[in-house]
């Protein structure tokens, strides 16, 4: 389920306050500052720390990239 364009402008992320990536195919929120992806469960972000999981700097690598 595709987030939409406006909620996407508004949303930070809760660490840094900073802009968040959308991957759609990977249903995350990347905040490639930090290095930490946040998960969108049934449409809804969740942009919890503690739900946030670490990036690999392989998995870094390939996010960035596109």
């Amino acid at each position: 389920m595709a987030i939409d364009h406006e909620l996407l402008k508004i949303l930070a992320c809760p660490e840094d306050k900073g802009e968040l990536l959308y991957f759609e195919d990977e249903n995350i929120l990347y905040n490639p500052r930090t290095r930490r992806a946040y998960p969108i469960r049934e449409g809804i972000p969740v942009l919890l720390i503690s739900e946030a999981e670490a990036v690999t700097e392989e998995k870094h690598a390939e996010l960035t990239r596109r």
